[in-house]
């Protein structure tokens, strides 16, 4: 501590302390907005990759560093980002889901978890990467990966629960270092 951030806190009282001496908790300040960009990042690149694919691509085949006069082709799959290749619950996992006896009961859940999944993801992500609402944004986000939690729960995906585990903490953490939140565009929430 340096000697005018001590006369400051002798002189004032410990909740005026941190507002007169900001130098005292940049590491909170710093803390909370890494915090906040690695859980934003996590969200918006998961709900991008909602959007990915796999397609063919045919690439002639090259004979002594040549493309062949033979009109031989080679399929290998690149992966893109398109609307089209949307899924907001993987294929595999959606094939566990509809064999569940629980979730047979809410077939109308499922279809509509698929489709908001991703949006949901994009959307709290840039909103706590940008700060907007960013108490608010964070805990709908837990609250949205308490939810992928209960799926994976019911189809008995042990590693992923554990991840998602990890991620609860981490929000939760965020939740706490709030109050050093700055670089937000709408604090109150």
């Amino acid at each position: 501590m340096t000697t005018e951030s001590t006369e400051c806190c002798k002189s004032t009282p410990a909740t005026e302390c941190c507002k007169s001496c900001p130098q005292e908790n940049l590491g909170f300040i710093y803390g909370a907005f890494l915090l906040r960009v690695w859980l934003a990042i996590r969200a918006i690149q998961t709900g991008v990759e909602k959007y990915s694919g796999t397609v063919g691509s045919d690439q002639p085949i090259r004979i002594d560093g040549k493309v062949n006069d033979y009109g031989l082709t080679a399929a290998e799959p690149v992966k893109e980002y398109a609307l089209s290749h949307y899924h907001g619950v993987p294929e595999a996992l959606m094939t566990k889901f509809t064999h569940e006896p629980i979730m047979m009961q809410m077939k109308w859940a499922l279809p509509l978890y698929d489709k908001v999944l991703g949006p949901a993801l994009l959307a709290l992500g840039f909103a706590i990467l940008l700060g907007i609402f960013t108490r608010t944004s964070l805990f709908l986000l837990g609250l949205l990966y308490v939810s992928l939690t209960w799926g994976l729960i019911l189809i008995k995906e042990d590693s992923g629960i554990a991840w998602l585990g990890i991620h609860m903490i981490l929000i939760v953490m965020a939740l706490m270092l709030a109050k050093h939140n700055r670089l937000c565009l709408l604090k109150k929430w």
